[in-house]
């Protein structure tokens, strides 16, 4: 379980990372089992995405866990043996490769365990954007070598496969939560049917959502939206982080702030690094609240 917690930890920093400049901002609610909050209820993409990194975050935490011999069920891949070949050549497999099929049967085992009680619509949304985000773990394995040999010379190579660092099934996640296809259930209840006809069929690779989202504008109890009043957004920008798109036509507050910084750093033989603290003076846009007949209608 605190492999676990710490994979949870890791999954929420990488959904906030994701989502900083978007509406929506993955933000999470103190004593709220859920985490994020009503904002689950919805069938949503931004549902469809928390549930497929949560997932692949469990994978990630466990594998390496069992990589670093702290758990005693699992260790080092013990399918990585002998002799392979890839397309330098042939290699021995040697060190410790992550046992990524012990990761990914835990978290199906322990994340999955909760939409099989259930047989519903949402439960299969859940069950199939969980697979996608075990499976996005597993599409970064890397192929990691050490060379020996005379004068370092590649004569023989000692192999094995490591996960890459989880940023990349983050950024890989979030361009699926882009592509997000919208469906409904088909007729027997046991696979979907996209919403528009006009759209592909979703692959075992793609989220998968019901409802459209709300647009994240206002305080809105309900849909579990927080709002963006008071958000930092860009003056300069054209993206979902620019004041015009963050702030929703609302305007913004400009704040003259003073911040400190290191600068002009030197390095010392051995082995410091020396900085200058010096004052830096940039104008912060924080988007306006709206106007309070208008709160109140969402609330």
């Amino acid at each position: 379980m605190q492999s676990v917690g710490e994979g949870a930890k890791e999954w929420i920093r990488e959904c906030q990372h994701q989502f900083r400049h978007h509406r929506w901002n993955c933000s999470t609610l103190d004593r709220d089992h859920t985490v994020f909050g009503r904002v689950m209820l919805r069938s949503s993409r931004e549902a469809a995405f928390v549930y497929a990194i949560s997932s692949a975050g469990v994978v990630y935490a466990i594998t390496r866990a069992c990589s670093q011999g702290e758990l005693k069920g699992c260790s080092c891949d013990p399918r990585k043996r002998g002799r392979s070949r890839d397309e330098r050549g042939e290699f021995d497999w040697g060190g410790c490769s992550d046992n990524i099929h012990y990761g990914i049967k835990f978290a199906k085992a322990f994340v999955d365990a909760k939409e099989k009680k259930v047989k519903d619509a949402r439960a299969l949304m859940n069950l199939h954007n969980n697979r996608c985000g075990r499976m996005a773990v597993k599409r970064f394995l890397k192929l990691e070598c050490k060379c020996h040999g005379v004068s370092g010379s590649c004569t023989l190579r000692t192999c094995w496969l490591a996960m890459s660092d989880f940023r990349k099934t983050g950024d890989y996640l979030r361009r699926k939560y882009n592509g997000a296809i919208q469906v409904t259930m088909n007729q027997d209840g046991t696979g979907f049917t996209v919403a528009n006809k006009y759209f592909r069929k979703p692959t075992k690779t793609d989220l998968v959502y019901f409802e459209n989202s709300p647009d994240y504008c206002l305080m809105d109890k309900a849909a579990g939206s927080l709002g963006t009043a008071g958000r930092v957004c860009n003056k300069m920008s054209r993206g979902t982080d620019s004041c015009e798109v963050m702030c929703c036509g609302r305007g913004y507050d400009t704040t003259r702030v003073t911040r400190i910084t290191k600068c002009e750093c030197k390095f010392h033989w051995c082995c410091a690094v020396r900085c200058k603290e010096c004052e830096d003076t940039v104008d912060v846009h924080t988007c306006k609240a709206p106007k309070r007949a208008e709160w109140l209608d969402q609330t």
